[in-house]
């Protein structure tokens, strides 16, 4: 295997191709319908799975895939590399017409991310992180919010609970992934979902968070593990290292009460 940082760039090539393919077919007339009630779906997001799986196989024909696009297999558990990868984060989004999806690739090694990569070609957005190396955005090192005061940390939202009207509303992308990436590049500071969550929706993002020097964890605090059987994480809270423990102490109890309902 190549030195991780080269394998970065050859990913981030790769990703590019993918949000290129998806950009060629971006508000035009194609296909779309719903997997399940309220989980969009288009022609384009298997368009670019397949892409995906055939570019990235090539470059490590041992790793393992993960994707919402694809059937799920048990054999990927036997491997120790992992590619997971969402076509398209943010189909809603990019259905629609608006800008906020991207294109989630990560490679995960023994549990976890050691590259990530997102493109956003419609905000003309390129997100890589190496595991040691840093993250950046266009090839410019980027720094995680710095925040130490929970009151008035930035939340890519639409709407906020009463509970939380002491925070800011900032812009809310569809992609999960890019609300992340935006407490990476200090536009928010906090990004907290409070459900079951899929890891190809944030494998990618939760790098390049902690890269440029955010906290990732699930809604509870716990660590977040790629690759499991189950391949879910419940909720996760990205923010700054200095509001982590309040954002914690926040929103536990709503997180341990949806997990007992």
């Amino acid at each position: 295997m190549p030195p991780l940082q080269e394998l970065t760039a050859a990913i981030a090539g790769i990703t590019r191709e993918a949000g290129a393919l998806a950009m060629a077919q971006f508000r035009t007339d194609f296909a779309r319908w719903e997997k399940e009630a309220g989980s969009p779906v288009c022609e384009v997001d298997l368009a670019v799975d397949t892409m995906l799986r055939e570019r990235l196989s090539a470059l490590l024909p041992d790793a393992g895939w993960l994707s919402e696009e694809t059937a799920d297999s048990p054999e990927r558990l036997q491997r120790r590399r992992i590619w997971v990868v969402d076509p398209i984060d943010g189909t809603r989004d990019y259905i629609r017409g608006r800008t906020g999806w991207a294109v989630s690739v990560a490679l995960v090694e023994d549990g976890r991310a050691v590259v990530g990569v997102l493109d956003a070609p419609a905000r003309g957005e390129l997100w890589q992180a190496t595991a040691g190396c840093g993250a950046t955005l266009n090839q410019r090192p980027i720094t995680a919010s710095r925040r130490t005061d929970f009151a008035g940390s930035r939340v890519p939202t639409d709407a906020l609970p009463k509970a939380d009207r002491d925070l800011a509303m900032v812009e809310k992308p569809n992609s999960i992934a890019l609300r992340m990436a935006m407490v990476a590049d200090d536009r928010a500071d906090l990004v907290a979902t409070l459900r079951w969550g899929n890891e190809w929706d944030i494998a990618a993002a939760a790098l390049i968070a902690q890269e440029a020097g955010g906290c990732v964890t699930d809604a509870l605090g716990g660590a977040l593990v790629f690759n499991k059987p189950d391949p879910q994480a419940f909720g996760v809270i990205t923010s700054s290292q200095g509001i982590h423990k309040a954002a914690i102490e926040r929103l536990s109890g709503r997180a341990k009460a949806v997990l007992t309902r």
